[in-house]
């Protein structure tokens, strides 16, 4: 008798229910612990005791805080966006050059324009330097 696709998939169907009639308690048996027994057992004390033994563990590792310790202008160590930026990626010098524009004639039909001056920059868009290079040449 052929394999057809009504036959595959009842096949799959009954495979699929049958492990949805498994009870739940059967896999995961429950035992008597709770989950305070149990976390005690794991770290090191038995289960019913406090976790005092935990906690003076705990403080003979801590130390107090010294004079030395305490740096009262923290200015310095900030780290914001700006600083990081300024600090890391310093922006290369952009001279500006002025131009004099002479007195022409202007548009289709010939307007004067008398001569002017402006200012523009060298370059056309600011560039930084990578970090370590070096700026103070320049």
């Amino acid at each position: 008798m052929p394999w057809n696709w009504t036959r595959v998939a009842g096949v799959c169907g009954a495979l699929l229910l049958s492990g949805c009639a498994t009870d739940a308690q059967t896999l995961l048996p429950h035992g008597d612990a709770t989950m305070r027994d149990i976390w005690s057992q794991q770290t090191g004390g038995q289960p019913g005791l406090s976790s005092r033994a935990l906690l003076e563990a705990r403080q003979t590792l801590r130390r107090p805080l010294l004079a030395d310790d305490v740096v009262v202008d923290q200015g310095a160590y900030t780290r914001s966006a700006q600083t990081e930026i300024y600090r890391q990626f310093k922006r290369l010098p952009n001279p500006d050059l002025v131009m004099y524009v002479f007195a022409h004639l202007a548009g289709s039909e010939p307007v004067p324009v008398p001569g002017y001056s402006t200012v523009f920059a060298l370059h056309q868009r600011v560039h930084y330097a990578l970090p370590g290079e070096r700026v103070d040449d320049y």
